[in-house]
């Protein structure tokens, strides 16, 4: 019986085993898109305990207690932080099947060099061990990074952000990780939100400009575009249920505009044109900036209302959508294409379903400009467990062409989660590894250990053009 999480966790052949320590292990890490806190990260903050770190914020580990019957108290209540650790620590040891168990596991060996598997019995030994870490040297928000050996980080920025931390971090030349703003504009598209008109007068003071018009809206994105580009932003990513072409004359979208400046909130067919028109405007500007455009869609968001109202969104209530029709998405791209203005792209699905559909889609609009110009991103939230990142590189191998994928990102808000990178390095190691031994490619190790290190790192770092931070 082969040991839980030894040396060749995942790694089922040789090939695997030699790709993966030869060539993924120890590759960087970009990490182009992810939630971590720009203010923590400068601040060089330490976290008291491994439930701090660990557990606040953290909505996969919530889904996951809620699931086991934890009562809300040691989720997200006012219970203390040992009984929230202990609680979480008793339903992981029977997540049998669940990647927060690979990945909790993980994080404890890496971080915090704890060999044992956490339980209910194991819950104060694993408090006691991690806590007393984070308070040794080096284990602050940096210390975590630079552990992890991240070369690039991707924050998740509104445009009315001022940007002030990333400001800060550039000009501190003690860190050497290069952090930089990714541009995340939803709050401006989204106008069915009761909130909008709220969000425009944040977004009138920091463009420094009225908003009475879309076009209006355009001038004052365009200028925030400009401030973010000053500051590094290479970068956008779009939270969408799907991707929408709903083209319309510039009047129906001042129309339904004017309409919602008003207090009328539109129809599901207002909305689609007004998003579509939004989006085609930024992607547009993203062309212009040699930009890439991220779109993740698929989620149905905030299912439970009594839980939205009581703790806000990103909490742990959302779903895999059914409604992520390719019809939309590729037209839409075909649009773009045939404006002269669709950017570098990245496409990511939660609905697994959508990975015929995306990497079909890919090679309708690739060209010469950049390999894997449009990309279908890696496998995220409810799907970047081992089934999941396997299906999406088994077919974007099979549909498209897997050597050029930028590869995997936390999408996180913990600084405990680059041991996620490792976990998809060494899938896609065994892929690689069962591929061979299967007589299904050629076991030439020089082209495979070198696709396997531009999959980590080397394909994200030639795509993205991010700069290096100057130390």
């Amino acid at each position: 019986m082969k040991a839980f999480l030894d040396r060749d966790f995942l790694l089922n052949t040789e090939t695997a085993k030699t790709l993966y320590h030869e060539a993924a292990e120890s590759c960087p890490i970009i990490d182009y898109h992810c939630h971590l806190s720009p203010r923590e990260i400068y601040e060089d903050i330490r976290y008291e305990n491994i439930t701090q770190v660990w557990l606040g914020g953290d909505h996969y580990k919530w889904r996951l207690m809620r699931s086991a019957g934890v009562p809300e108290k040691y989720i997200t209540g006012d219970a203390s932080d040992y009984e929230k650790f202990e609680k979480y620590a008793e339903v992981l040891g029977r997540a049998i099947g669940n990647p927060l168990h690979h990945w909790s596991h993980l994080e404890l060996r890496r971080f915090f060099g704890y060999e044992g598997i956490l339980n209910r019995d194991t819950a104060p030994e694993v408090w006691k061990i991690a806590n007393a870490k984070l308070q040794s040297e080096g284990y602050t928000s940096r210390g975590l990074i630079r552990m992890s050996n991240v070369d690039t980080i991707c924050t998740t920025d509104d445009p009315v952000d001022n940007l002030e931390w990333h400001e800060k971090m550039d000009a501190d030349k003690t860190f050497e990780v290069t952090v930089l703003p990714a541009w995340r504009p939803d709050k401006a598209m989204n106008l069915e939100k009761e909130t909008y008109t709220d969000y425009l007068a944040q977004l009138e003071k920091a463009a420094g400009r009225k908003i009475g018009t879309f076009e209006d809206l355009k001038k004052a994105l365009h200028a925030r575009l400009d401030f973010f580009a000053a500051h590094g932003c290479t970068l956008s990513d779009h939270a969408l249920n799907y991707v929408m072409y709903a083209p319309a004359e510039p009047e129906e979208v001042e129309r339904i505009f004017a309409a919602r400046l008003s207090g009328k909130i539109p129809s599901a067919e207002e909305e689609a044109v007004f998003k579509f028109a939004f989006m085609t405007a930024m992607a547009k500007e993203y062309m212009e900036r040699n930009w890439t455009m991220q779109l993740h869609y698929g989620c149905r968001r905030d299912n439970n209302p009594i839980m939205f109202r009581k703790l806000g969104p990103d909490t742990g209530f959302d779903c895999v959508d059914n409604t992520a029709p390719s019809t939309q998405t590729a037209a839409f791209l075909g649009f773009l294409e045939e404006k002269g203005c669709l950017p570098r792209t990245i496409l990511y699905s939660l609905n697994t379903n959508d990975n015929a559909a995306i990497d079909t889609i890919l090679g309708c609009f690739q060209n010469d400009s950049a390999v894997g110009r449009i990309q279908h991103g890696s496998a995220w939230w409810f799907d970047d467990h081992f089934d999941g990142m396997v299906d999406q590189l088994r077919s974007l191998a099979a549909r498209g062409y897997l050597a050029g994928f930028v590869g995997m990102l936390t999408d996180s808000r913990s600084f405990l989660s680059y041991p996620r990178h490792e976990y998809f390095r060494r899938i896609l190691c065994r892929v690689f590894g069962e591929w061979v031994e299967q007589g299904f490619y050629p076991e030439d190790m020089e082209t495979l250990k070198q696709i396997v290190k531009d999959i980590s790192y080397y394909n994200a770092r030639n795509y993205f053009n991010f700069r290096k931070k100057e130390i």
